[in-house]
């Protein structure tokens, strides 16, 4: 088998405004890759900018992508880790793009094995229930939401912090107080509290019972994390810290978190996500999976990636709920109130509706 094209798409779903500490998203900038070969068979990818976090846009993501096709065109797509190694040799970081170049690859070579991606990878199924996020608004604002989503059926709630220390605890303590206490509460500061604003937000927060709190500082303080963790009985969630499973390495044997949130567009993609879920499973340190403003297709690759991770604990699936406002995926993750399943079709199980991209703007190499 050999490659014989690759199409590249710019894959722009238009939604609601999303707001984190470090901006505002009104569309999500994903990128949707195309591996076609010589046989009857081709593998999809997809991939979420999210330009504050990773550094990368839409726009660098299809740029690279190009360059990534010319290296693989003409080449075996079923020697995978010879695949992904030409990307990282071509250009380091870029773990955005590549990560949709290693879903393709993957969702190929589990097609060309007649098999769901899980099986291929060796997973089981079991049950996911995924968290739904509240971006950041003023309190009252939020309680009202975090309220409707509970009547609504939400397992657990994600909500985005990382402003001034006293407003994110009024925050949630408008939270708590319109919901109660029997519904799980994880926050995610986006790296946006300085370590004294960390220790001040983090044991403001305490008395509201909170399963987790993500990223609370800037990446260049992860020297500081444990030195957080005994000054607050909140537990810590490393996400922008860990990119690859050296970062986790790092971070576990420094005993700086409790968990480690695992994101394709920060791993570069399935292969160097399972490393990340085995290092931290040495330290007992349990994952999440989760994501950036991915649609159901990506959604549905992280689900055969939990399957075949048995360290993954936590789950964070509910990017295409917080506001896409179109959905041209085929197949895909799919959603029973907050319960999550996918096929047993080969592969990830997942297209994208042809005439959403004759819309999109795409490249042939």
């Amino acid at each position: 088998m050999k490659i014989q094209e690759i199409e590249i798409y710019r894959l722009s779903i238009p939604m609601e405004p999303f707001v984190i500490a470090t901006g505002t998203m009104d569309y999500a900038q994903n990128t949707f890759i195309k591996i076609i070969t010589d046989t009857d068979l081709y593998g999809v990818g997809e991939c979420s900018a999210f330009p504050m976090i990773v550094g990368e846009t839409q726009n660098t993501c299809i740029a690279v992508a190009q360059d990534f096709a010319k290296i693989w065109k003409g080449k075996d797509p079923l020697a995978i880790e010879d695949r992904l190694a030409e990307l990282h040799l071509y250009i380091a970081g870029n773990a955005t793009i590549k990560s949709a170049f290693d879903m393709a690859l993957y969702d190929l070579n589990a097609k060309a094995a007649g098999l769901p991606l899980y099986k291929f990878l060796k997973g089981e199924r079991r049950e996911i229930i995924t968290d739904i996020t509240l971006g950041i608004a003023t309190a009252e604002e939020m309680a009202e939401k975090a309220l409707r989503l509970k009547e609504g059926g939400a397992f657990a709630l994600k909500v985005k912090l990382g402003k001034k220390p006293q407003d994110d605890i009024a925050r949630i303590k408008a939270i708590r107080q319109a919901v109660g206490f029997d519904i799980p509460i994880r926050v995610d500061a986006n790296q946006g509290w300085s370590f004294e604003g960390a220790v001040e937000a983090l044991q403001g927060l305490e008395p509201y019972k909170i399963q987790f709190c993500e990223q609370p500082m800037r990446t260049y303080n992860d020297h500081l994390l444990p030195e957080l963790r005994t000054r607050t009985i909140v537990p810590i969630m490393a996400d922008e810290s860990v990119y690859n499973h050296h970062d986790a390495e790092r971070l576990c044997k420094a005993d700086a978190c409790d968990y480690i949130n695992i994101k394709f567009s920060k791993s570069s993609g399935i292969y160097e996500a399972l490393k990340i879920q085995s290092v931290a499973a040495e330290y007992n340190i349990p994952c999440m999976i989760g994501g950036m403003l991915e649609s159901r297709l990506a959604l549905a690759a992280k689900v055969h990636f939990a399957y075949a991770a048995p360290n993954v604990k936590f789950y964070d699936l509910d990017t295409c709920m917080v506001g896409h406002l179109a959905d041209p995926v085929i197949g895909g993750i799919q959603y029973d109130g907050y319960k999550i399943s996918i096929s047993d079709d080969i592969g990830i199980g997942a297209d994208i509706q042809q005439e959403f991209l004759d819309k999109c703007e795409k490249w042939v190499i």
